[in-house]
């Protein structure tokens, strides 16, 4: 292997300090039995309390812990972008810091990785403790980004406990609330060989939980519809946009030359007709003409436009370590 670091651990947080020395504590003691050489890498996310200074008494203990430390709170995806951009292990394992996630999976994990083949690996929670709130709507968003995503063998898609080999995470760009959909994402790059492995999911034990059932349940299904769009049109907006806007001007279009036909055909017969006006498929069909234009050219300016904002994922950073 041409990397040195064996394994880069990328841990976002959020108001987590109580946590922190004892996951600290047990990633070190499952390095050490596995003689893995390694990185701990801390993305606190505008945390309120302690936990940035917990990260930096670790690191003047550690040389193996780092820290990055936004101004405020960004989420979960600016957090992990920024955690895998400064990775350098083979292997990048992300996790949660509430301790719901377990270190001992990590070099299965990692043999996984390494001797199986996979691209990415995702874990699957079988056995959880989380309220109801927050399991039903996961299972419903599940089963649809299963569908959607064309993923079948995966049956936890949110699970904080993921492995990768760098190549995906470096390849992959994990934006706004995208970290529900990193395998979606892998995929979408080109690393299909995706993996799911059950872990164990440990109750809560310091705090609650910062993602809300329901909130979980509308953005999911939000960001889903997104992407899927952005897969399927987002290079090629015109395929989508010049497409409906061309059937509707076409039978807008078409509607309005049989309303102006019957017009006609009634003074070329002397027969007593109403005023085109008069008839109400003459603004069904120039609204339609109308709305087909406005796609038409929505579509023309999407490709004109790149979708890629220069300034999407550039996000305040306080301190480094």
């Amino acid at each position: 292997m041409e990397n040195r670091i064996q394994i880069s651990v990328v841990i976002p947080l959020y108001n987590e300090d109580e946590s922190l020395p004892e996951l600290y504590a047990w990633i070190k003691r499952v390095m050490a039995e596995n003689h893995f050489t390694h990185e701990i890498i801390f993305i606190n996310d505008g945390s309120t309390d302690r936990s940035w200074a917990v990260i930096e008494d670790l690191a003047s203990k550690d040389s193996c812990v780092h820290g990055i430390k936004f101004r405020r709170n960004y989420g979960k995806s600016p957090a992990l972008f920024c955690g895998f951009r400064a990775a350098q292990g083979q292997v990048v394992i992300t996790m949660d810091a509430d301790l719901q996630d377990s270190p001992d999976e990590i070099p299965e994990l990692y043999r996984m990785i390494t001797e199986e083949g996979f691209d990415l690996v995702s874990g699957y929670k079988q056995k959880r403790y989380d309220p109801l709130s927050k399991t039903i709507p996961t299972k419903l968003f599940n089963a649809t980004a299963r569908k959607v995503s064309g993923i079948p063998n995966l049956h936890d898609f949110n699970c904080g406990l993921k492995a990768y080999r760098v190549d995906v995470v470096k390849n992959i760009e994990v934006y706004g609330e995208m970290h529900r959909y990193i395998p979606y994402l892998a995929k979408n790059a080109g690393f299909d060989r995706i993996g799911e492995k059950v872990v164990h999911h440990q109750a809560r034990k310091f705090g609650k939980t910062k993602f809300g059932g329901l909130n979980r349940f509308v953005n999911g299904y939000l960001d889903l519809l997104s992407l899927w769009f952005l897969n399927s049109f987002g290079l090629k907006p015109m395929h989508v946009f010049g497409f409906l806007g061309t059937i509707m001007f076409f039978v807008g279009f078409v509607a309005i030359l049989v309303v102006g036909g019957i017009k006609l055909s009634a003074i070329w017969s002397h027969t007593p007709a109403p005023l085109v006006t008069d008839s109400p498929y003459f603004y069904i069909s120039l609204t339609m003409m109308i709305l087909g234009t406005q796609l038409f050219l929505a579509g023309f300016l999407g490709e004109l436009i790149s979708r890629n904002s220069a300034g999407r994922n550039d996000y305040q950073i306080e301190k480094e370590i």
